[in-house]
C-alpha cells in the first residue's frame, strides 16, 4: 500500500505544480474555451489542463518503475508502456483540438489508434466473465477492447460540463476501482496486490486530486479534450486489465454474485458518464441529429435547470457517482447481500431526496458562471 500512496502523491504533486504552467501556455497559444450556446460560463476560459494531468501520470509511471514491488509489474511485459503511448496519443490529439478545433472523425481515428496500440500490447480482454469464463476469437476480443476504450473515452468527455465535475467523477471511479482491484487481487494464488490496473487507478486518483484545486468552481483552467479523453482512456485501461483477466470465483464465493458482479461492478463504477452518453445518443438520433451534435440536455444541464447552483450540481452528481461506484463494490466486501443492498437503497433515497427537494428547501440565487 505504501508504494501506491507514493505513486498517488507523485501524480498529485506533479499535476498540481504543472497546471499553472499549462495555463500560461494556453493563454499564450490562444487555447480558450469560447462562450458557446450550450455552455454556462460567461467569459472564455483557458484550457490544456489535460497536458498537466498527463505529466503527472508519466511522472507516477517513472516513480513506480523504480520501486521494488511495482517495478516488477513493468518488467512483466509491454502493457504499461502501451498505456503510456495510448495516453500520449489522445492527450496530444486533445491538445491540438484545444488549440485548433479538430473534426470528430480525426478525433475518433486517433482514439482508435491509441486503443489498438494498447490492445496489441497486452491491454486487452482475454476473456469475458459471462456464465463462468467465456473466451471468444482474438479479433472479436480486440474489437471489444477498442470499443470499450472509445466508449469510456467519450463518456468522460461528454460529462466534462461543469467545473470539477469530470475530475471528481474520475476520482470516485478510480478510487472504487482501486478498492475493487486491490481487494480481488488478494484472492489470487499466490496473493499479489501489485498489478497494472491497481497502479493506473492510484495514479489516476493522484492526477485528478492534483488538478481539482485549479479546476473547482470557479475554475482557473479547464482540462479540455486533452484531459477528458486522457482520463477516459486511463479508466478504460484499468477496467480492461482487470475485467479481462478475472474469473468470477475470484470476485465472490456466492454463485449469483460471482456471475453478476464481474460485469456489473466495472459498469457501475463509471455509470454516470455511461448513462449521460447513452441518453445523449438516444435523444439526438431520435431527433434525426448526429450522436456527437452538442446540446444543452446533459445531466449537468438538467441539474442546473431544476434549480441547483453550479457547485451544488457538481456535488450532487459526485454523490450519485459515489452511490453507483462504491455501492456496487460494497457487494464484494459485505458478505450479506441484503445489508449491502439496504445500504445502497438508503443512499439512493437520500441523494434522490436532495436532488429533487433542495431547490425548494434552499434555492440558489445568482448566475452560474462557468463550465468545464
Amino acid at each position: 500500500m505504501r508504494e501506491y500512496l507514493l505513486v498517488l502523491m507523485v501524480a498529485a504533486v506533479i499535476t498540481y505544480a504543472a497546471t499553472p504552467l499549462l495555463r500560461a501556455v494556453a493563454v499564450r497559444t490562444g487555447a480558450f474555451t469560447p462562450v458557446r450556446d450550450r455552455d454556462v460560463h460567461s467569459t472564455p476560459i483557458p484550457r490544456l489542463g489535460g497536458v498537466a494531468i498527463f505529466l503527472g501520470f508519466a511522472a507516477s509511471m517513472l516513480a513506480a518503475s523504480k520501486l521494488p514491488f511495482l517495478g516488477q509489474v513493468f518488467r512483466l511485459g509491454p502493457e504499461l508502456n502501451a498505456v503510456l503511448w495510448g495516453a500520449a496519443i489522445v492527450c496530444v490529439l486533445g491538445a491540438i483540438d484545444d488549440i485548433r478545433e479538430l473534426d470528430w472523425l480525426t478525433k475518433m481515428g486517433g482514439q482508435m489508434i491509441a486503443a489498438g496500440i494498447m490492445a496489441f500490447n497486452g491491454v486487452t480482454l482475454f476473456q469475458l466473465p459471462i456464465g463462468g469464463v467465456t473466451v471468444l476469437p482474438q479479433p472479436i476480443m480486440v474489437g471489444l477492447t477498442v470499443f470499450a476504450v472509445v466508449l469510456f473515452t467519450n463518456a468522460v468527455n461528454f460529462i466534462d460540463g461543469l467545473d470539477g465535475l469530470a475530475a471528481g467523477v474520475v476520482v470516485i471511479a478510480a478510487s472504487s476501482f482501486f478498492i475493487y482491484s486491490y481487494g480481488i487481487s488478494r484472492t489470487f494464488d499466490p496473493p499479489n496486490v501489485f498489478s497494472s490496473a491497481t497502479f493506473i487507478s492510484a495514479a489516476l486518483i493522484g492526477c485528478c486530486l492534483g488538478f481539482l484545486p485549479h479546476n473547482y468552481h470557479p475554475a482557473r483552467l479547464f482540462m479540455g479534450d486533452s484531459g477528458a479523453l486522457l482520463l477516459g482512456l486511463l479508466l478504460a485501461a484499468a477496467t480492461i486489465s482487470t475485467t479481462g483477466n478475472v474469473t468470477p470465483s475470484q470476485v465472490s464465493t456466492n454463485p449469483v454474485a460471482a456471475t453478476l458482479l464481474p460485469l456489473v461492478v466495472p459498469a457501475a463504477i463509471i455509470l454516470l458518464p455511461l448513462v449521460d452518453i447513452l441518453l445523449a445518443v438516444v435523444r439526438r438520433t431520435r431527433r434525426g441529429e448526429r450522436p456527437w451534435s452538442p446540446d444543452k440536455q446533459h445531466l449537468h444541464h438538467r441539474m442546473l435547470q431544476i434549480g441547483h447552483g453550479h457547485r451544488r450540481a457538481v456535488l450532487l452528481l459526485w454523490m450519485w457517482a459515489a452511490v453507483a461506484a462504491l455501492g456496487s463494490v460494497s457487494f464484494i466486501f459485505i458478505q450479506d447481500a441484503r445489508v449491502a443492498g439496504a445500504g445502497v437503497l438508503a443512499a439512493v433515497v437520500v441523494v434522490g431526496v436532495l436532488t429533487i427537494w433542495l431547490p425548494r428547501w434552499a434555492p440558489t440565487g445568482g448566475r452560474v458562471r462557468r463550465i468545464g
